[in-house]
């Protein structure tokens, strides 16, 4: 079991029911983190902070806008303020589409890369700041099998060509940010159960099953660990690495 006793964790994109961010802000505290949970989704981001106080663990709601720099700003200084520190950061929100290169528009492009890489980019910003200041921290994101298989399952071109800046985004990150004691890595999930994955038609469904090695999706739970382990200090000596997740569907 690895510690986080002590550690600050914030966790952008952690307002879903059932998505992968909830189940990122529960392993990180039930091995003893304070989390922060960040989504624009206020409803989400409370429910899911009154079910882990339930369990005893220690957890704070925020809102906000990772695409507007203020608000980024106001985040990252309330929490400083409340805890005097950020050890982990992990860049979860993002968004998706189904649409072709033929009937995607501008507009539906730069949704996505605004969501995807530049609420990224601004989190990132500013939270290096306060991991400088520390000389530690810890940074995962989240990017996806589509950027390295050009998609196939539920994003359009626009949300593969995110993803794919994400990793160049990591990769040269770590470049500037490794001698601080700061790491960044990502995770490329593939397939996962999540409630979109439940909503596809049955067929669809198992057209995609058949393309995974392993012959099921993965679960949260299994991406969640997956980040714990690179944004613990056992994981001192990898940066700017993309880790794969996907049962076997795309192997480098």
């Amino acid at each position: 079991m690895l510690d986080f006793s002590g550690q600050v964790v914030l966790v952008t994109g952690a307002g879903s029911p059932k998505g992968i961010g909830r189940t990122v802000a529960h392993t990180f505290a039930r091995q003893g983190a304070q989390v922060v949970l960040c989504d624009i989704n206020q409803a989400g981001v409370e429910a899911n902070v009154r079910e882990m106080e339930e369990k005893g663990w220690k957890a704070y709601g925020a809102v906000a806008d990772l695409c507007n720099p203020d608000s980024v700003k106001a985040l990252t200084e309330e929490i400083v303020r409340r805890y005097g520190r950020i050890d982990v950061l992990v860049n979860n929100a993002g968004l998706s589409q189904k649409v072709t290169v033929e009937d995607m528009t501008l507009e539906d492009m730069e949704r996505i890369f605004r969501i995807n890489v530049f609420g990224l980019f601004l989190m990132t910003q500013a939270v290096c700041r306060v991991m400088k200041k520390q000389m530690y921290g810890r940074i995962v994101h989240l990017s996806s099998v589509s950027a390295k298989r050009g998609g196939g399952i539920f994003g359009g071109a626009h949300y593969s060509a995110s993803k794919a800046a994400v990793l160049g985004f990591s990769k040269n990150l770590a470049r500037e940010i490794s001698p601080y004691g700061i790491t960044t890595n990502c995770v490329c999930p593939g397939l996962i159960n999540t409630d979109i994955w439940k909503s596809l038609p049955k067929e669809q469904a198992e057209a995609v099953i058949a393309g995974i090695p392993m012959g099921r999706p993965g679960e949260t739970q299994e991406v969640a660990d997956t980040i714990v382990f690179l944004a613990s200090r056992e994981a001192s000596y990898i940066t700017g690495e993309e880790i794969d997740i996907n049962g076997g569907q795309h192997m480098d």
